[in-house]
């Protein structure tokens, strides 16, 4: 257990745990911003309907915890046995969702570790060193 929830991942292996478990479930906790305007995961050749789910760790303008956030992932995961994969845009607000929903009972949440833009290169800019798009990875604009 990497703290207080299952584990990191990296994008690869979430494709992979998504493909093998097709009860496994992405919860992008980034803004509504983020994922109108940078884009979303593509999961659709994972099998008809398979889609990632949108729930806002912080909510947007002002980065203000949503104080729903517990309720809206059990709302859309009702078992608590789910594989959830968390995902933001480079793993830092998807680690404190996978420890909250792990402290909330859920058993089995990682973080997708290098998100979905990745970290900043030398450069400061995201989207060219790690991540979710960098690995080639279906996705498409919001």
């Amino acid at each position: 257990m990497a703290d207080g929830y299952a584990g990191d991942v990296s994008p690869t292996e979430t494709w992979d745990m998504l493909a093998a478990d097709a009860g496994a479930v992405v919860i992008d906790v980034r803004t509504d911003a983020e994922w109108n305007y940078v884009g979303v995961t593509d999961l659709s050749t994972l099998g008809a309907g398979r889609e990632q789910i949108n729930i806002s760790w912080l909510n947007f303008p002002g980065n203000v915890k949503n104080e729903n956030f517990v309720a809206e992932v059990q709302a859309a995961c009702p078992s608590a046995d789910t594989t959830i994969l968390f995902l933001c845009r480079s793993g830092q607000r998807s680690a404190g969702a996978a420890k909250a929903m792990t402290e909330a009972g859920y058993t089995r949440c990682y973080n997708i570790a290098e998100g979905f833009e990745g970290d900043k290169d030398d450069a400061g800019h995201r989207g060219s060193k790690n991540g979710w798009k960098v690995h080639g990875l279906a996705w498409k604009q919001g």
